[in-house]
């Protein structure tokens, strides 16, 4: 058998790492993939298709490879995106190579317990074709994702379609597959071919105006630049349901996907909980101060007055001083947290600084919940908040709901000369503010009074709000009516 993961997707908002290299729960997004995989005895080749540069996964295949020495893993990159399905045809001589029967598909932006023996034994069991991975959702999230008719006796996949518009069914694909090699690669053929069939068609719609400039695309053009991205939900798994032996597995265990570096909190939690259960001795005891499951990398200084959990997640060379308190979050490489800040539902970026008695916060979501975006003062904003590489948050400073871009500083800004024995006159607040157009119905006189202060950036969607006791009047208590500050 071979197993393959696909991961095309940049998690941009983490602002270094590529997705599947993100770490989560101690670990990069991947390697829970492969530690599934290495539990499967039958596996023994894994390849990770992606568009990414050799170099990027470079270290960590090396480092794989020693610790599932059971697996030959290897990187086959495209040249460019083809799509869950072409990649797949792309690169079929390589996966062929050992005559497997059967392959798993994972995608790498999923975090569940992938039960891949329980699929494995699905398949033998029905001599199915195919495979999918499927969990039950509400029926408000359902249309979100690829939807699965299937017949709750045998467990046959009877219809599926993906992102419907309206209601299909509340089972949802969970972005795991195994296929019978003689049935995925003549499918994904298929598909290919009747790309190739289609006509071809203008560029430009013909008008009295622009009739001479309309083209027609050239076949071997087309072909080039469209036939080959072929992505398994919408062009593959709908046909399978109608003519294969197509079965799902219905998992109770968790699922999320991982798609922005927000929804790596919650991924987080869930991956550390199943690590407690499974009574991982990669988890920091509990004590006074440690309320489980954390994870505490070997390098990392903690200090023993430093409160953590549940949750969290603290990467290699972090430093959390006396008094921290940190909860739901992940501290990425070389970060410290100075001694007395407060850490909550956020990510910590690699090499940031969080200043004494500093506040970086984010706002919980429910368990049960696939966005990591919330309605705050009638916008929405992001839950979880983020500072990317090298920020630096200063003393007694909050920041809440916000994505803060690499290499910021958020610290105390002083207008106006201050007295230190007055520091609770000064409230410092950062976080995610209205759009430009729904602040034209403040007062001119007032927009341009904040605008200068430093609330809105040139772009007017995020902005920091610094008020002193010296502020006026009129235009802080216009801006606290219009909740632009707290």
């Amino acid at each position: 058998m071979a197993g393959l993961l696909s991961g095309d997707r940049c998690c941009a908002d983490s602002f270094r790492s590529v997705q599947p290299l993100f770490d989560v729960a101690g670990h990069p997004i991947i390697w829970h993939c492969l530690t599934a995989i290495d539990k499967v005895p039958s596996i023994q080749e894994v390849y990770l298709i992606g568009y990414y540069e050799e170099s990027v996964f470079r270290d960590f295949i090396k480092d794989a490879s020693t610790e599932f020495p059971n697996l030959s893993i290897k990187y086959l990159r495209e040249y460019q995106a083809l799509g869950t399905a072409g990649g797949l045809y792309h690169f079929r001589d390589a996966i062929l190579k050992g005559r497997p029967e059967r392959i798993f598909v994972l995608n790498s932006d999923v975090c569940c317990s992938f039960p891949l023996n329980e699929m494995l034994k699905l398949s033998q069991e029905k001599d199915a074709e195919a495979v999918i991975l499927g969990t039950r959702v509400s029926e408000d999230a359902a249309s979100n994702f690829g939807c699965i008719v299937s017949d709750s006796h045998t467990r046959r996949v009877l219809h599926y379609v993906e992102k419907p518009e309206s209601h299909i069914s509340n089972l949802i694909n969970c972005g795991v597959y195994l296929f019978s090699t003689d049935a995925i690669f003549p499918s994904i053929r298929s598909a290919i071919k009747r790309r190739a069939d289609r006509p071809s068609r203008l560029v430009s719609y013909p008008s009295s105006d622009n009739l001479e400039s309309s083209f027609m695309i050239d076949e071997e053009d087309d072909e080039n630049r469209q036939n080959e991205v072929i992505r398994l939900e919408q062009d593959i798994l709908s046909d399978m349901a109608d003519s294969k032996q197509f079965f799902v597995y219905e998992t109770k265990d968790f699922w999320r996907q991982i798609k922005t570096a927000g929804s790596a909190i919650p991924a987080n939690a869930l991956y550390l909980q199943k690590a407690l259960q499974n009574g991982s001795k990669e988890l920091a005891p509990r004590s006074e101060n440690i309320l489980p499951p954390v994870y505490i990398h070997p390098s990392a200084q903690v200090h023993p007055t430093a409160k953590l959990g549940p949750n969290v997640s603290i990467g290699p060379r972090v430093t959390v001083g006396a008094g921290a308190r940190i909860k739901e979050s992940i501290v990425l490489d070389d970060s410290e947290i100075k001694h007395d800040a407060c850490v909550l539902y956020s990510i910590i970026g690699w090499n940031s600084r969080v200043g004494a008695w500093a506040r970086v916060e984010g706002t919980p979501t429910p368990v049960t919940s696939h966005t990591t975006s919330i309605i705050k003062n009638g916008v929405k904003v992001q839950a979880i908040t983020i500072l990317g590489k090298e920020c630096g948050v200063g003393d007694e400073v909050r920041v809440q709901n916000c994505i803060c871009l690499p290499f910021k500083e958020l610290k105390r800004v002083r207008p106006n000369s201050m007295s230190s024995k007055m520091p609770a006159l000064t409230t410092h607040t950062y976080r995610m503010l209205p759009t430009r157009s729904s602040c034209e119905r403040i007062n001119s006189q007032v927009f341009h009074t904040l605008k200068g202060g430093g609330l809105f950036n040139q772009a007017g969607y995020i902005g920091y709000s610094f008020l002193s006791a010296f502020a006026c009047r009129s235009v802080v208590r216009v801006a606290m009516q219009l909740n632009l500050i707290t």
